[in-house]
């Protein structure tokens, strides 16, 4: 076997138990589909020689074109993730444009990326400072109302609905002196009704796959919603092959915007590449009752959706005759059974979430119920 995997630690995140043991478990499984052996964890800096032979690399956050040189990675085939020339274009902020004349502006930022993503996001703004976050805000309550989303949350922490301009200046109160000029937040208009679509497309041992499907949410042992899986109609193909599961309009909206949001930021950041690309498209209503919809923010690295990608990926590898399949993963708090047939990436106790089970189930092959 050619090469090994290994998990990159990069630094930018801190994975929970859940996290950390899922990453591991999806890793093996990644090995086996390419053929290789799993060889454990590094770091970046601490990554071994590849010795003429490259090593495929699973990071737990995208890498910057620093850290893929680190590892000698040049191209989507020797990642599960996505590799972006600035830190800020991993992040939710790269979705928004600036507040005019902000006083803080990263290097290397896109000014024309705002225009040309206008059709495919939510109205918002993306801060660095205090000053630049009260005048998004302003700007964004005229709407109806805002939500402020820092830019290191994942899964829904790290956000706020905004009401008025106190709710901002409370929780600007709270954050630390250096949060918005080192890392950002964005500040985007909040709708009603909302449902939350997974656009995707993956890439990898040869295999190349697409996805559009909803995400659902359930309650943790505290009581509060958090995300609880995703269900996903799955192709043989890139995102342009997603045209045969829009079964309806939200649907196909949601697929058009995830598309056109991937086409701007290639276009924006040439030095881009990714084997896993996956959009999170929300459509719901404005205050005022009218629909609207916008991706909210993008995944170039494994995420909450991977557990079914890498299903799929099995399941398409296994079967040469297979064009399409639904696929669903799911997180369940406190003491929970999975089916027989389930993958199971995670089950036990986790120190900050309790008792939580994590896996995904292969639902139909070809139009046809699986068995």
């Amino acid at each position: 076997m050619d090469g090994q995997v290994w998990i990159v630690s990069t630094g930018t995140r801190t994975l929970a138990a859940h996290e950390a043991a899922t990453l591991a478990s999806l890793a093996r499984r990644i090995s086996t589909l390419l053929g290789r052996r799993f060889a454990g964890s590094c770091t970046v800096e601490s990554a071994p020689p590849t010795l003429g032979i490259p090593h495929y690399y699973i990071p737990d956050d995208t890498l910057d074109a620093a850290q893929a040189s680190l590892l000698g990675i040049r191209g989507a085939d020797d990642l599960f993730g996505g590799v972006v020339p600035h830190r800020f274009a991993a992040t939710k902020v790269v979705s928004h444009a600036l507040v005019d004349g902000a006083e803080c502006v990263p290097a290397g930022w896109p000014h024309a990326l705002g225009a040309n993503l206008a059709g495919a996001v939510l109205p918002g703004y993306s801060v660095f400072s205090r000053r630049d976050a009260r005048r998004a805000c302003d700007a964004l309550l005229g709407l109806g109302v805002a939500r402020l989303k820092l830019a290191r949350g994942i899964g829904g922490s790290g956000q706020a609905r905004l009401v008025d301009r106190e709710g901002l200046d409370t929780l600007l109160a709270a954050l630390p002196e250096e949060e918005l000029a080192v890392h950002g937040a964005v500040l985007e208009q909040d709708l009603l009704g909302a449902t939350t679509y997974s656009i995707g497309s993956v890439r990898c041992a040869g295999i190349d796959i697409a996805y559009a499907g909803t995400q659902h949410a359930t309650r943790n042992r505290t009581g509060h919603e958090v995300y609880g899986g995703s269900r996903l109609e799955v192709v043989r193909g890139s995102l342009g092959a997603l045209g045969d599961v829009a079964h309806d309009e939200a649907v196909a909206s949601a697929i058009r915007q995830a598309r056109a949001y991937d086409a701007a930021m290639s276009a924006a950041f040439p030095g881009l590449f990714a084997s896993r690309r996956n959009y999170d498209v929300v459509s719901g209503r404005d205050r005022c009752g009218r629909d609207a919809s916008g991706v909210l923010e993008q995944s170039w690295r494994i995420g909450g959706a991977s557990p079914a990608e890498v299903a799929a990926l099995e399941a398409f590898a296994a079967d040469p005759s297979l064009r399409t399949l639904r696929v669903a993963c799911h997180e369940r708090h406190g003491i929970h059974m999975p089916p027989p047939d389930a993958s199971v990436c995670f089950e036990g106790e986790d120190l900050q979430l309790g008792a939580l089970c994590k896996y995904a189930t292969v639902e139909s092959r070809n139009g046809h119920p699986a068995r």
